[in-house]
């Protein structure tokens, strides 16, 4: 079974083979609530992802960064971006 950031990196793989999908997320970028319809979309094509997935995975990612850097404290450098699995998801899109 796959984790958030696995699932996310197989959907990006498939989404790039796949116009319908990539125009399909692009889209949902203009969306009253982007992020819920990101995660609907994800559903449809098969990944169980859901908006708390995507704000935890994140927020873990972040945080163990933080403990990595310095020993997590106070002091440890601002990682920009990094914590934003929904705008790394596009980045990787975009990129195409």
């Amino acid at each position: 079974m796959l984790d958030i950031v696995g699932m996310l990196d197989e959907l990006q793989q498939k989404t790039r083979k796949n116009p319908e999908w990539k125009e399909a997320f692009f889209k949902s970028r203009r969306a009253e609530d982007p992020l819920s319809d990101f995660c609907r979309l994800c559903r449809e094509f098969g990944y169980e992802i859901y908006e708390m997935d995507m704000i935890n995975a994140g927020e873990d990612f972040y945080a163990s960064m933080r403990r990595s850097t310095n020993g997590g404290g106070e002091n440890s450098p601002k990682l920009a971006g990094e914590d934003d699995f929904y705008e790394l998801f596009f980045t990787g899109l975009e990129k195409d």
